[in-house]
């Protein structure tokens, strides 16, 4: 007779093995993904996404689609991002402190462009879309969630495919409304098999079926100068706010599996079914200003974060919701608020420089979940970047445009209790260091 603990880890190795026909299981659990957990674009990573609801790329169809309609021209912009990780818990027995230092690498491409002529009105409607690629174009759908007895960080690790897609309008003297969705997969599959107790298969059968999921994103963008005062100038000129929502994503799979054991589980077989959630974005409400002056610019932006949503979506997951919940051990998490400052220098014509702060705070309120064991700190996000125009194109009807950015993220150290499968409990500092480096190339047309 095989043990029933057994026999569920090799049933459970035969459903993971039906659900990575569409999905990576190979990197590290993640409830962040690309657009907040370092930034889209050079611009939005060197200023720490302080000017991201007032960047005219094509990564406006995630931050702030409205802002589509601040450039008439269209844009086609490729690039790429690479993010070093060294996420640290430090622990009395353990022979080495870092949880996790694997890259997150991505290639990033964008399109904007004005439907215009499409329509015999000739009111300007924007269309834009931004993908995002881990491991350099080669891993679409990187996914994985699991537990863990020595931790796993919360918001780190290799991100899933980021792709959104939206459109703009101006609406009235100075005011312009957009809307895009972020598309994201729905991953179901079902095996069925007979096996023998080696865990030799026969008959089998998988199905394995992925659907998109739409989450709305909404903005709005008010140049008050250009609402209040269009024939003249006045003391609004420069002046520019935005209000963005966004509603809660994430990508998820579920696994059903059905296996008969000879001689030992006959028909109907054993049943197990696994749901579970990962790269998860809160519902979140951001607004921001922006001045801008001749030659620079500066503004900020403050983010409500509700990050408690998350507990219900884990009390759904059949990975993540391991705590005894009677016990009070049940995972939490606070709803938080991200205040973010950058600025822009023109240094010449062809030259920028811009750079940004931004403090986040940890949506994790409980320090002690078992089985999970997830770790997650506040962090101070620093970024820094250049542009550079080139204007002597000799086939291009318009300039070339370069952007580099770089960004360092300090997580600041955080006391959580690890408590291993044996029930074990050991005392772990968190702490760990962020760097990002991207750049991309802008073609107007």
């Amino acid at each position: 007779m095989v043990p029933t603990s057994r026999f569920s880890l090799r049933t459970m190795t035969l459903a993971v093995a039906a659900a990575s026909a569409g999905l990576s299981f190979n990197a590290h659990a993640s409830m962040g993904n690309l657009g907040t957990t370092y930034g889209v674009m050079p611009v939005d990573v060197a200023t720490a996404q302080s000017l991201s609801m007032f960047n005219d790329q094509v990564s406006a169809t995630y931050y702030n689609p409205s802002y589509l309609t601040s450039d008439e021209r269209g844009e086609l912009t490729g690039g790429i991002l690479h993010a070093e990780q060294e996420l640290r818990s430090s622990r009395s027995d353990a022979d080495g402190d870092i949880v996790s230092d694997s890259p997150s690498q991505h290639v990033l491409i964008g399109m904007k462009t004005n439907l215009a002529s499409l329509t015999r009105f000739k009111h300007p409607i924007y269309l834009g879309f931004i993908a995002g690629v881990e491991k350099y174009g080669k891993e679409m759908l990187a996914f994985s969630s699991e537990t863990s007895e020595t931790g796993q960080y919360l918001q780190y690790g290799k991100e899933p495919l980021f792709l959104n897609i939206g459109g703009a309008t101006p609406l009235w003297r100075g005011i312009s409304g957009g809307f895009s969705v972020r598309v994201t997969l729905e991953a179901a599959a079902q095996l069925d098999a007979v096996s023998t107790l080696g865990g030799e298969t026969s008959r089998e059968r998988l199905a394995v079926n992925a659907e998109p999921s739409l989450k709305s994103i909404l903005g709005t963008t008010i140049k008050w100068g250009d609402t209040f005062c269009p024939e003249s100038s006045c003391f609004l000129d420069g002046w520019e706010s935005a209000l963005t929502y966004r509603t809660k994503s994430s990508a998820s799979t579920s696994v059903d599996s059905n296996i008969i054991v000879t001689q030992t589980i006959p028909d109907p077989g054993l049943s197990l079914a696994v749901a579970t959630i990962d790269s998860f974005q809160p519902e979140t409400i951001a607004i921001g200003t922006q001045y801008k002056g001749d030659g620079w610019r500066v503004g900020g932006s403050i983010e409500q974060q509700n990050w408690s949503e998350l507990e219900d979506e884990f009390a759904r997951d059949s990975i993540k919701d391991q705590e005894d919940v009677s016990a009070g051990n049940r995972i939490g998490f606070d709803d938080t608020l991200v205040p973010r400052i950058g600025a822009e220098y023109q240094l010449s014509r062809n030259f920028a420089l811009r750079g940004g702060l931004a403090y986040e705070e940890s949506p994790l309120k409980t320090t002690r979940n078992p089985e999970l064991n997830y770790l997650d700190t506040d962090k101070i996000v620093a970024g820094l970047g250049i542009s550079a125009t080139y204007e002597r194109t000799r086939l291009l009807a318009y300039p070339v445009r370069l952007d580099i950015g770089y960004q360092y993220q300090q997580l600041q150290e955080r006391d959580f209790t690890i408590v291993d499968f044996d029930g074990n409990e050991q005392e772990a500092t968190a702490d760990g260091d962020i760097h990002v480096i991207s750049g991309s190339i802008t073609l107007k047309f």
